[in-house]
């Protein structure tokens, strides 16, 4: 689990975990696979699920959480 801070013009490429991956957006915004996502909003990626290319114009502060390996 960790409290990732996005700066503004932050950009990922595309990438897959080998566990189950949360998002909660605690404040500003950020794109996903092309969707504009909020603050308040939550987003879950299954294990092996590609995401991205992740893009914030502006930042974002996201709690991210992560499923123990298994």
């Amino acid at each position: 689990t960790v409290l990732l801070k996005l700066p503004a013009g932050f950009y990922m490429a595309p990438h897959s975990h080998i566990t189950v991956e949360q998002h909660f957006v605690l404040n500003g915004e950020y794109e996903s696979n092309g969707k504009k996502i909020p603050e308040g909003s939550y987003q879950f990626f299954g294990e092996g699920d590609e995401h991205g290319p992740f893009k914030s114009e502006k930042g974002a502060l996201i709690l991210v959480i992560w499923d123990p390996i298994k």
